[in-house]
């Protein structure tokens, strides 16, 4: 089994190298043409660089479609590569691209390590599954930071859409403005705010662009301010008095989350102190008085 196994990634590897060379022709060109004028290294280094990604994605693109893979299944994959932001076409390819090529390279390293020679069975079995589950897990801390990111960002926002508001912008230009100009310190949340300028736009209601922008990131926060919104568009309230009030309330509970999260700690410190310290703890206090006592009982029984 091991021989199949080795020989079938020998295989593989040939036809990815051949992958390779075939997608490397461009970037062999520009080196030659960096060789004879080498002017302008720097920007040549970096389209190589960009063209050596390009190919990479292109063989890994071609191997996502090995996987067999239904439309429900597809279209949930999509939504949570654009709740983790890549809203690419090619990020789905890429994505089942993953998981093909993973697991494969998870058996070439197996085989080479020797971690196989004991029960080969288990050790690919291992090796696939953890490949192909890899970039699953990896795809749901993605989207838990960039959910994180957005929920701290979001108080901000709302201050700078407060500020564009009260100097005579419509809340559809404070959107756009905030998205200009928050791109470097929150870029999670300006990300999804330019998406929501760009839908307004291209002709969509106000209404729909900002459910769309809270049906893109899934957090709490974001859902409550856009039904806040669209009562107040409904009802004629003020923006800005409106979203004052709902950003102070954001920086409320989270105050709250982080109070909640410091009065767990003790509860938390339990178990290392149970399992880790008070072990020790006896064992450096009540040990030389039990070598004491286990010396002068082997006293007393001697006489």
């Amino acid at each position: 089994m091991g021989l199949a196994v080795f020989t079938f990634c020998v295989i593989f590897l040939l036809f990815l190298s051949g992958g390779l060379l075939l997608f490397y022709r461009e970037v062999m060109l520009q080196r030659i043409h960096a060789i004879v004028r080498p002017d302008g290294e720097r920007e040549k280094a970096s389209g190589v660089l960009q063209n050596t990604g390009q190919a990479l994605g292109g063989v890994i693109e071609r191997l996502a479609r090995v996987l067999p893979k239904s439309q429900a299944e597809m279209s949930i994959a999509q939504q949570r590569l654009i709740r983790a932001g890549f809203r690419g076409d090619a990020a789905i390819k890429k994505f089942y691209g993953a998981k093909v090529l993973l697991p494969v390279l998870l058996c070439v390293l197996v085989t080479f390590i020797g971690v196989a020679q004991a029960n080969p069975f288990v050790a690919y079995l291992m090796a696939l599954v953890v490949g192909f589950l890899a970039p699953d897990f990896w795809l749901g801390r993605r989207i838990a930071a960039r959910q994180a990111a957005i929920r701290r960002g979001l108080p901000d926002v709302l201050d700078l859409l407060i500020i564009c508001i009260e100097a005579g912008q419509s809340l559809d230009q404070a959107t756009a403005r905030t998205s200009l100009e928050l791109r470097l310190a929150q870029p999670a949340v300006t990300d999804e705010l330019n998406v929501v300028a760009l839908e307004q736009r291209a002709g969509l209601p106000r209404s729909e662009a900002w459910r769309h922008f809270a049906d893109r990131t899934a957090v709490d926060a974001v859902r409550n301010l856009v039904s806040v919104l669209i009562q107040s568009e409904q009802f004629g309230t003020s923006a800005a008095k409106t979203l004052r009030i709902h950003s102070d309330t954001l920086r409320t509970q989270r105050r709250q989350r982080v109070e909640e999260q410091a009065a767990k700690t003790s509860v938390k410190l339990v178990f290392p102190l149970v399992f880790f310290i008070f072990p020790s703890l006896f064992l450096v206090t009540l040990g030389p008085a039990l070598i004491v006592m286990s010396e002068s009982f082997k006293q007393f029984l001697n006489r």
